[in-house]
C-alpha cells in the first residue's frame, strides 16, 4: 500500500501543475480556469492511484484477474465530456474553445502522470504546456496573419444589384477570393464574400465603395 506521505506528495503535486494551466486559462477569462484545471488534476491523480492500489487487497485471489490500467484510462474518455462544454459554436468558420479543450485533456494526463509517482514527466509536460499555450501565440498569430480570411457580408435591395456587385468583386484584381454566397429572402439580398487577408486600407476603401452604392442596405466585415 502506497504511504500516505506520498499520496499527500502526489494529489499536491497534482493541484499545484494543474493549477500553472490553469492560471494561464484564467487570465483570459476562460470558463474553465484555475478551479476546472485543479480539479481535474487533482481527480485524474487519484484515479491513477485507485487504479494502482486501490485493489491490492483482492490480488492473489483465486480466479481473480485485475488490469490496473483501465480504471485510469477512463479518464481519458471521460474528460472529453467536460471539453466538449468548453467549445463554443458561435458561427459558420467560427469555432472557440478547442484550445482550452486540449488543455484540460492534458491536464487530466499530467495528473495521471503525477498519480502515478512520474513527477519529472509530469513537471515537463506542464512547462510544455504553458510554452505553447502562452509563449507561442504571439508568433502563432504574427505567422496565420499573413493567411487569415476576412468575410465581407453584403445586403441589397436587388437581385440585380447583387449580382452587380458580385461581378465588381470578382474583377477585382487586389482581391483573392475564396468563397461567395448569394441568398434571398422577402425584401432583401445576402452576399457573403469570404478572402484571404490584404492591407487594411485597401479593404477599407473597398468597403467605402460598396456603402456608396444606392442598391446596398448594409455593408459589415470582420476585421
Amino acid at each position: 500500500m502506497i504511504p500516505w506521505t506520498e499520496i499527500l506528495i502526489r494529489l499536491l503535486l497534482a493541484a499545484v501543475f494543474g493549477g500553472i494551466i490553469g492560471l494561464e486559462r484564467e487570465r483570459k477569462d476562460w470558463a474553465a480556469g484555475l478551479r476546472t484545471h485543479m480539479m481535474v488534476s487533482v481527480g485524474a491523480a487519484l484515479t491513477m492511484m485507485v487504479s494502482a492500489y486501490g485493489f491490492s487487497d483482492i490480488l492473489g485471489h483465486p480466479n481473480v484477474v485485475l488490469d490496473p490500467s483501465r480504471v485510469a484510462a477512463q479518464v481519458i474518455s471521460g474528460i472529453g465530456f467536460i471539453g466538449a462544454g468548453t467549445i463554443l459554436f458561435l458561427k459558420e468558420g467560427v469555432v472557440r474553445g478547442l484550445t482550452t479543450a486540449a488543455g484540460l485533456w492534458t491536464v487530466a494526463a499530467i495528473g495521471l502522470a503525477t498519480g502515478g509517482g512520474m513527477y519529472f514527466a509530469a513537471f515537463i509536460a506542464t512547462a510544455i504546456a504553458i510554452v505553447i499555450l502562452w509563449l507561442l501565440q504571439p508568433v502563432e498569430k504574427r505567422f496565420l496573419s499573413r493567411f487569415e480570411q476576412k468575410t465581407v457580408r453584403i445586403i441589397t435591395f436587388e437581385r440585380s444589384k447583387s449580382i452587380e456587385i458580385t461581378d465588381k468583386l470578382f474583377q477585382n484584381t487586389a482581391l483573392s477570393i475564396t468563397s461567395c454566397n448569394i441568398e434571398q429572402t422577402d425584401a432583401f439580398f445576402f452576399i457573403t464574400i469570404r478572402f484571404r487577408s490584404m492591407d487594411r486600407a485597401i479593404v477599407g476603401k473597398l468597403i467605402a465603395d460598396i456603402q456608396a452604392d444606392a442598391g446596398v442596405k448594409e455593408v459589415s466585415w470582420n476585421s
